[in-house]
């Protein structure tokens, strides 16, 4: 069984820096893609970021691009969201997400796997 727990997330003032981790179980995690989505207050859940198997290919929201960094160890079964220069508007519940197929990457891949959520607040 497919077990994703996150963590990292938190309060942090406007331009501030949080990353969070996501520790995966129950599979061997470097063979499939990852993904990290956020649902903010009385919003649907957005895309946020994916990061193929090896780590070779990686694809933001362009919300995010450019101030947060996906990255993970397959040693560790960890995928990390690193988030810099955090916005209000970055007020979320964080979740990272693992598809049922592996070795494929792709911004419309279909997510089978969530975690329970982490929170992130950002104050102006």
């Amino acid at each position: 069984q497919v077990q994703l727990v996150e963590s990292g997330g938190g309060l942090v003032q406007a331009g501030g820096s949080l990353r969070l981790s996501c520790a995966a179980s129950g599979r061997t995690f470097g063979s499939y893609s990852m993904g990290w989505f956020r649902q903010a207050p009385g919003k649907e859940r957005e895309f946020v970021a994916t990061i193929s198997w090896s780590g070779g290919n990686t694809y933001y929201a362009d919300s995010v691009k450019g101030r947060f960094t996906i990255s993970r160890d397959n040693a560790k079964n960890t995928v990390y969201l690193q988030m810099n220069s955090l916005q209000p508007k970055d007020t979320a519940v964080y979740y990272c997400a693992a598809p049922n197929t592996p070795l494929r990457f792709g911004i419309n891949l279909r997510y089978d796997y969530w975690g329970q959520g982490t929170q992130v607040t950002v104050s102006s």
